[in-house]
């Protein structure tokens, strides 16, 4: 092998190294703020950091609304698709006839989707990263 092919497999092993870690990043959601709603309730501002290398044409989340004793409030279902690669995503969704300060935590407890894009469901817990910037948690 010569100079120039080494040089080359080199290149190309270390672009292969550096796609494959590309697409091993997590998915970050984050509840970022709450504001009041309008007439009532409550508006959920969540961002969606896509770092796995692929976009998803399927992402549905299924959560918890835990009031401020801890008790389950209601379960509500979101969907946030489409998320692409490489993209920071902000949704907004509302949560009705409940005030922002009364939510202590929001349980993720099922994703009835997770569909990269061209590819069959995927289990998105694997690389699924939560995070709140609000007085409520975000947990799995």
């Amino acid at each position: 092998m010569n100079k120039t092919s080494t040089w080359l497999s080199g290149i190309a092993c270390l672009f292969l190294a550096t796609s494959a870690s590309a697409q091993s990043g997590p998915l970050s959601v984050e509840l970022n703020k709450f504001e009041p709603g309008d007439p009532s309730g409550c508006q959920a501002y969540f961002l969606f950091r896509n770092d796995t290398g692929k976009s998803f044409e399927g992402f549905e989340m299924s959560l918890a609304i835990l009031d401020a004793q801890g008790v389950i409030d209601r379960l509500l279902s979101i969907d946030a698709a489409p998320l692409p690669v490489q993209r920071t995503t902000l949704k907004l969704f509302a949560i009705p006839d409940i005030d922002c300060s009364d939510i202590s935590e929001i349980v993720l407890h099922d994703m009835p989707a997770c569909k990269p894009q061209n590819e069959d469901e995927v289990d998105c817990f694997e690389f699924l990263e939560l995070g709140s910037k609000t007085d409520a948690q975000l947990v799995k």
